[in-house]
C-alpha cells in the first residue's frame, strides 16, 4: 500500500532499522552540547552486547556499508526486541529511529523530500475487538489496497504447519501412552485375580467390584495426572530458561496454562479409570472358583 509523508509533518511512530545499517560507533570525545543536538535513536540489547554499546554513545548509521548519506546519533536507551519465532536463533541487532530521521537516511538521491512511499503500515487499535471491522472498511474504501488482523497469520504460513505438528504429536502419545497403559493394568489386576476370586466367592456382586475397581482407578488416574501437571509446571521454568539462554531471546517456549492443565485432566482421568474397569472386566467374567484356586 503506498502513502506519501511528509518529514516535516510530526511524527510519533518509531521504526526499525536493520543492524547492516549501522556502519560504526565513533563516540567518543564529542562535547556534551554538540551531544544534545544529536537525533536519538533506541538499540536493541543484542546489538548494545555486541557492540559494547550503552545509553549516550554516538554512532554513526547508513544506507549502505560504503556510508552514503551517513548521520550520527545519540543512543537514547537499549530495549528487549519482540520475540519472533521466525527469527529463532539469529541476533536481533536492530534500531529504532524517528521517521523523519530514517527516510532522511535512506531516501534514494532521485527521490525528492516528501515524495517518500511505504508499502506496509501497522496499525494499533484502542480496542483489539474491532480489527476485523476496520480490516473490511479499509479494504472498501481504499481500492488496490489490502488489510488483515495480525492475529489472521496464526491461521497461515509455519504458525499453521506448527499446530498441526503439535495436534499430531498429541494424538500419536495419547494413543500409544493408552495401548501402555492399558497393557500395564492388565498385568496388575492379574497379580491380584486371588483377591478378585474371594471377593466372588464370598457374595460380593461384579457390579459392585467393578465399583470399588472404578473408585480406585479414578483415585489412582488422579494422582498421576496432577503429579504430571506439577512436573510440568516445574519444568516449564527450565525449559524456558535453557532456551532463553541458548538462543539469546525471551521467546516463551512452553507455557502451561490453566486451559492445558484442565484439558489434561480431563483427558488423563477418565482414560485411567477406563483402562482399568476394562482390564478388571475381562478378569471378573471368569468363574471364581477358576480365579481363587492357585
Amino acid at each position: 500500500m503506498g502513502a506519501r509523508r511528509s518529514a516535516r509533518a510530526p511524527v510519533a511512530a518509531v521504526t526499525r532499522l536493520r543492524a547492516a545499517l549501522i556502519v560504526a560507533a565513533l563516540v567518543l570525545a564529542a562535547p556534551a552540547a554538540a551531544q544534545d543536538d544529536l537525533p536519538t535513536i533506541l538499540i536493541s540489547r543484542q546489538l548494545a552486547e555486541s557492540r559494547s554499546l550503552a545509553a549516550g554513545s554516538i554512532v554513526t548509521l547508513a544506507a549502505d556499508e560504503q556510508g552514503a548519506r551517513a548521520r550520527q546519533f545519540r543512543v537514547a536507551g537499549i530495549y528487549e526486541p519482540t520475540p519472533d519465532p521466525s527469527r529463532l536463533g539469529s541476533l536481533m541487532l536492530e534500531t529504532r529511529l524517528h521517521l523523519p530521521d530514517l527516510l532522511d537516511i535512506t531516501r534514494p538521491d532521485d527521490v525528492p523530500a516528501g515524495a517518500e512511499h511505504v508499502t506496509s503500515i501497522n496499525v494499533a487499535l484502542r480496542d483489539p475487538a474491532d480489527a476485523r471491522q476496520f480490516a473490511r472498511d479499509i479494504n472498501r474504501r481504499a481500492p488496490g489496497a489490502s488489510a488483515r488482523p495480525a492475529e489472521g497469520a496464526r491461521g497461515t504460513g509455519p504458525f499453521l504447519v506448527l499446530e498441526r505438528f503439535h495436534l499430531a504429536i498429541a494424538a500419536v502419545t495419547i494413543i500409544a501412552a493408552t495401548v501402555f497403559l492399558l497393557a500395564l493394568t492388565v498385568m496388575l489386576v492379574e497379580e491380584r485375580r486371588q483377591t478378585v476370586g474371594i471377593l466372588r466367592l464370598i457374595g460380593l456382586p461384579v457390579r459392585r467390584i467393578l465399583t470399588q475397581v472404578l473408585i480406585e482407578g479414578l483415585l489412582v488416574a488422579a494422582t498421576g495426572a496432577a503429579f504430571g501437571v506439577v512436573l510440568a509446571l516445574g519444568s516449564e521454568v527450565l525449559i524456558n530458561r535453557f532456551f532463553q539462554w541458548r538462543y539469546d531471546t525471551m521467546l516463551i517456549f512452553v507455557r502451561v496454562t490453566p486451559e492445558v492443565a484442565a484439558r489434561c485432566l480431563a483427558i488423563a482421568i477418565p482414560l485411567g479409570a477406563t483402562a482399568t474397569v476394562v482390564a478388571s472386566w475381562v478378569l471378573l467374567r471368569k468363574n471364581g472358583l477358576r480365579l481363587a484356586r492357585r
